[in-house]
C-alpha cells in the first residue's frame, strides 16, 4: 500500500531540518532527504567538518543511507531532496545512483554543477529547481553571515 504522495514543498521541509541540524554542528547548512515510494528512506546533512572529509557532503550521506535501506546501489525510484544546488560530485554520484529526480532549494552559483559542468545528471533523472528556494538560501546567508561576525 502505498502512501498518499506529499508535495516537494513538504520533502523540502524535511530537508530544511536537516540543513538546521548541520547549521547547529557548525557546517555549512545543507540538508538532504531521499524519498522513495512517497516514504523518506534517508536523512542527511553535511558532515565534512567532524569526519574531516570534504566527500562526506548531505548528498554523499544520504545516497549511502537510502542505498543501504534498499539493499541496492541504484536510487532509480528514488528522488533527492537538497537544500543547495549539488555540486559536481553529488551530481555525479546522483547520475551513477541514476536518481528518478532530484529536487533542489538555491542554486549555488559559485560550485553548483550547472556552473561547473552543465547538466551531468543521468539523462532519465528529472530536476526541478527553486524550491523553497528564499528559505533555503536564508539560512546559507545567516551561516555565512555568523562566520563573518567571529572574525
Amino acid at each position: 500500500m502505498s502512501l498518499q504522495p506529499k508535495s516537494d514543498k513538504y520533502y523540502m521541509k524535511e530537508a530544511l531540518k536537516e540543513a538546521q541540524k548541520a547549521f547547529e554542528f557548525d557546517e555549512v547548512p545543507v540538508g538532504a532527504v531521499i524519498v522513495c515510494d512517497n516514504q523518506i528512506i534517508a536523512r542527511a546533512h553535511n558532515f565534512t567538518e567532524r569526519l574531516n572529509d570534504v566527500t562526506a557532503h548531505a548528498e554523499m550521506q544520504a545516497f549511502t543511507a537510502a542505498a543501504d535501506y534498499l539493499g541496492s546501489k541504484y536510487l532509480n525510484e528514488c528522488t533527492l531532496y537538497v537544500t543547495l544546488e549539488p555540486c559536481v560530485m553529488c551530481a555525479g554520484a546522483s547520475y551513477w545512483a541514476q536518481l528518478k529526480k532530484v529536487v533542489f532549494g538555491t542554486s549555488d552559483p559559485k560550485r553548483g554543477y550547472q556552473n561547473k559542468a552543465g547538466n551531468v545528471l543521468h539523462p532519465k533523472t528529472a530536476c526541478v529547481k527553486g524550491v523553497m528556494a528564499e528559505e533555503c538560501e536564508q539560512l546559507m546567508t545567516d551561516f555565512f553571515a555568523s562566520k563573518r561576525e567571529l572574525k
